[in-house]
């Protein structure tokens, strides 16, 4: 296999679903050791499974760990060490939403939001960070924003200032940790079939159409054009840091807002 990534060892949080799991699908594919986490030990461990099946690719393992747990993902992180030896690879996928109006957003969910989303991400990136600047070798760390982070929306306060807040933090970081050839950069997607566009289809009350006529594309995004895009930006092949990457169709730069 020619990849850049075969044998190189990559965590994905937040990777039993979604997203997520088509990163660390992919990376399995171009042949790296790949940890596969989520909250639930059973869930991780599926997920491992069910891409180890997939992708004929044995160095699959699923890890229990907690984004909002600073101890949790050091052990995610010693786990990941003790078991392949190096992390060249770190992409902080975890990400929830809780939706509401501003003036009635219970201060619970606006913190539940912004650990998961923002501080977990931090979080994430200091954990490999560290290592990475131990091990003296670079390596790359990944941070899935949204194209939200860039939008102000209705009923959408605490992702939006989320992902706000993890666009620029890829750029701190990204700056800090240059002298150590450590990339950090950001994917920002636009509307992906995933369960989580579902279920806020669902509760805001929009409908496919609604989104194809949005972006000028005119359909929604893959989970796996997501993941080309992380693996892209997880190779060493390029001569980025702090960059947000878009794979959102055009949506950011349709200036009209809709096409019927």
């Amino acid at each position: 296999m020619d990849s850049q990534l075969e044998d190189k060892t990559a965590v994905v949080t937040g990777s039993s679903s979604g997203i997520g799991f088509g990163i660390a699908r992919e990376f399995a594919a171009q042949g790296a050791n790949v940890v596969v986490n989520s909250r639930s030990h059973e869930r991780a461990v599926a997920a491992a499974e069910e891409i180890t099946s997939e992708t004929d690719n044995d160095s699959i393992v699923g890890v229990e760990a907690d984004v909002t747990d600073y101890d949790s993902l050091e052990a995610l992180a010693d786990e990941t060490i003790d078991r392949f030896g190096s992390l060249d690879v770190w992409v902080n996928n975890a990400g929830i939403n809780i939706r509401g109006p501003a003036e009635e957003m219970a201060i619970e969910d606006w913190h539940q939001v912004l650990d998961v989303n923002l501080s977990g991400t931090f979080y994430g990136a200091q954990v490999a960070g560290k290592k990475m600047i131990e091990h003296g070798i670079g390596g790359s760390i990944v941070n899935i924003s949204s194209m939200m982070g860039e939008q102000g929306q209705t009923g959408r306060t605490p992702y939006n200032t989320s992902k706000g807040g993890v666009n620029n933090l890829t750029r701190c970081l990204a700056v800090e940790w240059a002298e150590h050839d450590i990339d950090v950069n950001a994917i920002a997607p636009g509307y992906i079939k995933t369960e989580m566009v579902g279920d806020a289809q669902d509760q805001i009350g929009f409908d496919e159409q609604d989104v194809v006529d949005r972006t000028p594309k005119g359909r929604y995004g893959t989970v796996e054009e997501v993941a080309n895009c992380v693996r892209f930006l997880a190779a060493e092949d390029h001569f980025m840091t702090g960059e947000i990457l878009h794979p959102d169709g055009g949506w950011l730069s349709f200036g009209w807002g809709s096409k019927s």
